[in-house]
């Protein structure tokens, strides 16, 4: 008995300490998910999705303000997915950096590779919960 009270004072304490901390701090450890979802078109070839899965995997070493970055290809049994099959997971720590990177050179010129082959895109952002 004794250990779960000490483990609930535990808990509340630290509970208690994320709760006291300023908006701006609780702020500054949020991150900015920003996923994109691909369907590619039927006349893409594979070499044209390897191309753009490439220019798409090189954009954070030209975009600093990209902080993760992550993709993979749906492989979901749900069969849910509506002809996406490509998706891509990026990191901001504000909306302020995702802005610029939408309209960054190396973003745009990464779009004039992709938009030819693109059927249907999908975009959520969210700010992550812990």
């Amino acid at each position: 008995m004794k250990k779960i009270v000490l483990l609930a004072c535990i808990l509340l304490a630290s509970v208690g300490s994320l709760m006291a901390q300023p908006a701006s701090a609780k702020k500054e450890k949020a991150i900015l998910r920003h996923v994109v979802l691909f369907k590619f078109k039927d006349q893409s070839t594979e070499a044209d999705v390897k191309k753009i899965e490439q220019a798409f995997r090189e954009l954070p070493g030209k975009i600093s303000l990209i902080k993760a970055f992550e993709f993979g290809v749906n492989n979901s049994p749900e069969k849910l997915n509506q002809g996406l099959t490509h998706c891509y997971l990026l990191s901001f720590h504000s909306e302020k950096d995702r802005d610029a990177y939408l309209v960054h050179p190396a973003h745009k010129a990464f779009t004039d590779i992709a938009g030819p082959h693109i059927d249907k895109v999908t975009v959520v952002d969210y700010w992550q919960h812990r």
